[in-house]
């Protein structure tokens, strides 16, 4: 055990939550645990290598690897339903052995490096990207993936490794992404509290502050809006009730029953307050949001992975997958991610038929266009799993699909630090001669284990030497 490591009673994690230990230890590991997500990054940096060097020693033991992937989660650069950092998603992914986990936030790469060294320190196959929404010309005249905004959709850049530096023009590019959803944010409150009149909040000194970077969304709003109302009426349940049934304009019977479920009540708020119809909604156009080619060019250049965000299929613009997967495919989009939790675990059985049929038709099409399938869960909404269910029937015929693409992903993104050889490079386009020989390559790399100390050397070498086949033995044991 590494000097200065107290001993601790070993422990197994099964779940995240199932990690336990006793006394005085159990307060320990609970205390960094808690500070993975203080706001101050010194304090998150030094509880993870703590909590790594207990991991490491045995004192905390890790389940052993799943064959289960989470690409999605979002952290709380943009919102994390938990308020989980990069490094506390990185310690319950290590925790319960997903085999790639996978940081996505919402307009910034502000989460980028930590969850990467996380990752590195917990040895732990970690990826990580960014989400926002742009303006699709082609389709300005159907909805795609944000419902009731024709021409919006929804797309990432994964597998990034680095951010770009300022005044570079993917730098620049990402500087005006984060002001747009600044402004975005503001401009909806504003709104909003005009409307709510006596529930107001003061964008800077209410909502900025609840994300580490002032990357704040629409769900920081909520919780900020929920927490004024609480204050004001302080804990008066009745007297709430009653304000926010009349101005969401429902019984008041409704409110009660959902006033202390967080979930339900925060998509109330939003349903009727923030999205289309809501006295905050702000209709979009091709100002208010980058354009797809714009934001590809952005990604290609930090050496990301353009992907496409597919919902459901059920707009019209998603109706047809082959035909959408074509276009953005041609567009510079190398995979399409998808939210399989959406798609099948649904009450309403003719609902649950139709996406299911969908899903099975998207799937179907990437495959055809040898696009890798990402996937996770985006822990953006209470409630939400932290990992999807593979086994489940809806989910296992695709259970292979899936984890391949995962592990072409990582392969990507390790391939990426290590030589700057990413799936989308001059090496890839030089070395294989189709997309479904470069995907089966990446996800060979991607699926060895991750390389430390004299495999990563290995790896170093054959890489730089730009050299396919010494990669693989590199990382798969024997001599270059």
């Amino acid at each position: 055990m590494p000097a200065g490591i107290p001993a601790f009673p070993a422990v197994t994690a099964m779940r995240p939550e199932d990690c336990s230990v006793e006394g005085a230890a159990l307060k320990k590991v609970a205390d960094l645990e808690r500070a993975l997500s203080d706001f101050d990054a010194a304090r998150r940096r030094a509880a993870i290598e703590e909590l790594a060097a207990l991991m490491r020693s045995g004192a905390i033991q890790r389940h052993a690897a799943r064959a289960e992937v989470n690409l999605h989660f979002h952290s709380f650069f943009s919102f994390n339903a938990e308020g989980w950092s990069p490094s506390r998603i990185a310690w319950e992914a290590a925790k319960y052995g997903l085999e790639v986990a996978g940081c996505v936030d919402f307009d910034v790469l502000d989460g980028v490096a930590e969850f990467l060294d996380a990752g590195d320190l917990l040895e732990l196959k970690t990826v990580a990207g960014i989400e926002t929404r742009v303006f699709v010309r082609e389709y300005s005249d159907r909805e795609l993936n944000s419902p009731g905004e024709p021409g919006i959709a929804y797309y990432m850049g994964a597998g990034c490794v680095r951010v770009p530096a300022g005044g570079s023009a993917a730098g620049e590019a990402l500087r005006a992404l984060r002001e747009m959803a600044r402004e975005r944010t503001g401009r909806m409150a504003a709104r909003v509290s005009g409307f709510l009149g006596r529930i107001r909040l003061d964008c800077e000194r209410d909502v900025l502050p609840l994300t580490p970077s002032g990357n704040a969304t629409e769900r920081h709003l909520l919780a900020a809006y929920d927490r004024k109302a609480r204050e004001e009426f302080r804990g008066d349940e009745s007297v709430m009730a009653s304000f926010w049934a009349e101005k969401l304009r429902v019984p008041v019977e409704e409110i009660r029953a959902i006033l202390n479920d967080t979930p339900k009540f925060h998509e109330r708020i939003r349903g009727a307050l923030m999205k289309r119809g809501g006295v905050g909604y702000e209709k979009p156009d091709a100002g208010r949001f980058p354009t797809l080619d714009s934001f590809t060019r952005t990604v290609q250049e930090t050496g990301a992975l353009p992907v496409y965000a597919w919902l459901d299929g059920t707009s019209p613009g998603e109706s047809d997958a082959g035909t959408l997967f074509e276009f953005m495919s041609a567009s510079g989009a190398e995979a399409v991610n998808i939210i399989p939790e959406r798609n099948w675990n649904i009450p309403d059985p003719d609902v649950k038929r139709l996406k299911i049929r969908k899903l099975h038709e998207a799937i179907a099409a990437a495959e055809a266009l040898d696009l890798p399938i990402l996937v996770g869960t985006e822990m953006n909404r209470a409630g939400q799993p932290f990992v999807d269910r593979f086994d489940a029937p809806e989910l296992l015929p695709f259970r292979e699909a899936f984890l391949a693409g995962a592990r072409f992903l990582y392969g990507h993104t390790l391939l990426s630090r290590v030589a700057g050889l990413g799936a989308a490079g001059t090496f890839a386009r030089d070395s294989f001669r189709s997309r479904r020989e470069r995907n089966a390559f990446y996800a060979r790399v991607g699926s060895a284990p991750k390389p430390s100390g004299r495999t990563l050397d290995r790896l170093r070498t054959a890489a730089e030497k730009g050299d396919a086949g010494a990669i693989l033995i590199a990382l798969e044991g024997g001599t270059i």
